[in-house]
């Protein structure tokens, strides 16, 4: 019965989501993207590692988590999936927790988006997430610099096609 078995990848084919990020052709640096495997082969999330300063570590990563992502769930005070990244990148290897999170609304184009600031006990870390209509959970974690109301500008719906295997 060998028609049965059930095809196990070690990595997924790519997301069922489209992934909202900054466009790599408009990043003047270094760009990374990982895919979150699940034991069945689909895609559980997706990061993009963007690297501003040349090769000597990560400057933002952005992940795109769906609804029912492993990597979403966190314990009280624990750092999120995106900032955990940011620090193995950095060989960081520091205990930091969140000391306290605040919603702000920002626009995004014509669209509101009530963002999660969290404030870190890494202060070089800036973290903010947002829930997307398609309860895609979205976290920018960036290093030595804030994370500006700018920013959300020019994040854009980046294809999940972009990311399948081929």
């Amino acid at each position: 019965m060998s028609f049965l078995r059930r095809r196990s990848s070690a990595t997924p084919a790519g997301p069922d989501f489209d992934v909202l990020a900054m466009d790599p052709g408009d990043w003047p640096g270094n760009l990374g993207a990982g895919l979150l495997p699940a034991p069945d082969g689909s895609c559980q999330g997706v990061f993009l590692r963007y690297d501003l300063f040349g090769g000597r570590g990560p400057a933002m990563i952005i992940g795109n988590l769906p609804e029912g992502s492993p990597a979403r769930e966190t314990a009280e005070g624990e750092v999120p999936f995106e900032v955990a990244q940011l620090l193995v990148a950095l060989e960081n290897d520091e205990d930091i927790s969140v000391v306290s999170t605040e919603d702000v609304p920002v626009m995004q184009g014509d669209n509101l988006l009530i963002v999660r600031r969290l404030k870190l006990s890494e202060s070089r870390i800036s973290c903010v997430q947002f829930d997307r209509s398609d309860n895609v959970l979205v976290t920018i974690a960036a290093w030595d610099r804030p994370i500006t109301d700018d920013l959300y500008a020019l994040l854009k719906p980046l294809p999940a096609e972009l990311f399948q295997q081929g």
